[in-house]
């Protein structure tokens, strides 16, 4: 059985996972939801970081995948800002968001990084 290095895709989104799993305040009171969407905030920074430092491992030349850590992070990178209009809405009417790509498998030498 093959075990994933520290750095790889398989890394990055147990991080993640576990990070966005951790449950917001149960309180009815909803003055805490600006402070634990702050903590979402802080914990994409982290994943961000901690898919840089994977993308930059070297990586398996042999297999027919790779992670698209490129659409990963403009992923993680919209999850930010929807949290961040949230907290600090610039107008008030609705908008449509961007659909997340949730798509990270590319084939190998077949698109740009």
């Amino acid at each position: 059985m093959h075990t994933p290095q520290l750095g790889s895709w398989h890394a990055v989104f147990c991080a993640m996972v576990l990070l966005l799993a951790a449950p917001l305040a149960k309180s009815s009171d909803t003055t805490q939801e600006p402070a634990c969407l702050a903590g979402l905030i802080r914990q994409l920074d982290l994943i961000e970081r901690l898919a840089e430092d994977s993308a930059r491992l070297p990586r398996d030349d042999t297999s027919r995948y790779h992670f698209d850590y490129i659409r990963f992070r403009d992923d993680v990178q919209r999850m930010r800002q929807g949290i961040r209009n949230h907290l600090s809405p610039q107008r008030a009417q609705p908008r449509d968001p961007l659909p997340l790509s949730a798509d990270y498998r590319r084939e190998a030498d077949h698109e740009p990084e």
